[in-house]
């Protein structure tokens, strides 16, 4: 594993910048539906477990996720293919950018969405998966824009 990491150059400015703008496309998909289910339940006072609350913001999180990349992509292929390419987005890192949000949210507001937690959630849930997303660019040329 450590040589496979070794074997590509973590100073590329311009691979950083794709995967970044890659990484903040999926975050803004992943928020939407992470923060209107954490919100959803809020609002409505709904007596649920945290965890089932937090997963159910993990799950919408993903499908919000997977929509948004599908019409983006649709703009530039037909949509089969562009559901196909979403569906194909790496979900390893979709679901560590959703667990940093919601633990971030646990951990500082105890899972309840406040507006100064949401700023924390949003760099937890950047910083997190863009390494990953970094490499997988750099060393396979695998993006999903």
């Amino acid at each position: 594993m450590m040589k496979l990491l070794q074997s590509v150059s973590w100073s590329c400015k311009p691979t950083w910048k794709k995967s970044s703008v890659n990484t903040l496309w999926c975050l803004l998909g992943c928020s939407i539906g992470d923060f209107g289910t954490i919100l959803y339940f809020q609002i409505n006072q709904i007596a649920f477990p945290l965890i089932w609350i937090m997963t159910l913001a993990i799950i919408n999180g993903l499908i919000t996720s997977i929509m948004l990349e599908t019409f983006i992509l649709s703009r530039q292929m037909h949509l089969r293919d562009a559901f196909k390419t979403a569906i194909g987005m790496s979900l390893f890192s979709m679901i560590a950018m959703e667990l940093a949000m919601n633990i971030v949210d646990v951990v500082f507001a105890g899972g309840i969405l406040v507006w100064w937690v949401i700023p924390l959630m949003l760099i937890a849930g950047f910083l997190t998966p863009l390494p990953y997303n970094y490499f997988r660019l750099k060393k396979y040329g695998l993006a999903c824009h």
